[in-house]
């Protein structure tokens, strides 16, 4: 998010694929009409988290991949694709980001292949995305020439670690802040988040600081320069660049309290705006129900019937408890009784 906001600080045209078919087709993670849902949420919430850093969205276009991936010059392009990539290029490319089963799906294929010529039909000059991406940017530079189309930039952001350590995971709510997380959540996550003193490597805090804070206080200020604040001992320490916090935390200048206060509430600072504008839009709360429903609450347990030794309902056995031969000899007898021979 931080780097689109430098894109449209900088007067780029920003067009953000809303990527629903690519979603369905990357091994069924939701069903499709709840994936059309998030589509329209993420709209509303990359709009409010722009507004709340302060820059224009007047450059910012959202496309439906729906709207476009089902046309007739978009499948022929898919079909002439699929004659010059290689089972093995199309499986490559989409390694880190096409989720990995045991038996892999035709779908996972097909994704990589759009995912290139998005960069056609959206008529961009260039894509942005994590570093996980850059298999289909390759994939997209190699082959988008062969069916005479020309080769775009390619713009990679580093992947951030989580505040549990190790990769940010979206299926790992304790490893990353959402957008709408209350103060509350804000704060206890960041409590809880993994921040050894003076390691840098993998600490989730710092990295936020990083590619969060100190870049988006720098184009909140109206002086253009980053700020960051950390109260040590009573007294306020001001970092302009994270080189700084690096060196001082190393050092152990900065502890992991100060740094998670500090960071805590610098972030809550941000996304105050964000909650502030969900919670006044009752058209927004109903799309949030929507691509994210309550799960069905689980069904009760009936009440087993109580068996007495023969299996049989109590009360049933025509043989009573002192005599359970009498209710074995009985039922035997009824079977034998019922029985055909043919």
């Amino acid at each position: 998010m931080t780097k689109l906001a430098h894109f449209l600080h900088a007067g780029c045209e920003v067009t953000i694929l809303l990527a629903d078919l690519h979603a369905f087709l990357d091994n069924l993670k939701a069903p499709y009409e709840l994936i059309r849902h998030r589509a329209k949420y993420y709209e509303l919430l990359v709009k409010a988290t722009l507004r709340a850093i302060g820059v224009s969205i007047e450059k910012l276009r959202f496309v439906l991949g729906s709207d476009y991936q089902r046309g007739e010059k978009y499948v022929m392009d898919l079909l002439r694709m699929s004659t010059v990539v290689t089972e093995h290029d199309a499986k490559k490319a989409g390694a880190e980001v096409v989720k990995q089963v045991a038996s892999p799906l035709l779908s996972g294929l097909i994704y990589p292949l759009m995912q290139a010529l998005d960069e056609e039909h959206l008529g961009v000059d260039a894509q942005f995305g994590g570093v996980d991406q850059r298999k289909i940017f390759t994939l997209a530079a190699e082959q988008l020439p062969s069916i005479g189309y020309k080769v775009r930039a390619h713009l990679m952001n580093p992947m951030v670690p989580g505040l549990a350590g190790g990769k940010m995971s979206a299926s790992d709510p304790s490893s990353k802040i959402d957008l709408l997380d209350s103060a509350a959540d804000v704060d206890k996550k960041l409590k809880k988040a993994v921040c050894a003193p003076r390691e840098l490597e993998g600490n989730g805090v710092i990295a936020f600081v990083e590619f969060v804070l100190l870049p988006i206080s720098e184009l909140k200020a109206e002086d253009g320069k980053a700020r960051f604040v950390i109260v040590k001992d009573g007294e306020e320490v001001v970092y302009d660049s994270v080189d700084k916090l690096k060196e001082d935390y190393a050092a152990d200048i900065i502890g992991p309290k100060e740094l998670k206060v500090a960071t805590t509430l610098a972030l809550n600072k941000l996304l105050d705006p964000i909650r502030e504008e969900f919670a006044n839009d009752p058209a927004w709360q109903e799309v949030e129900k929507l691509a994210y429903p309550p799960p069905p609450e689980p069904e009760k347990k009936k009440k087993k019937e109580k068996k007495i030794g023969t299996g049989y309902k109590k009360g049933e056995a025509s043989g009573s408890a002192s005599n359970p031969t009498a209710a074995v000899g009985t039922s035997a007898a009824e079977f034998i009784d019922n029985l055909k021979i043919t």
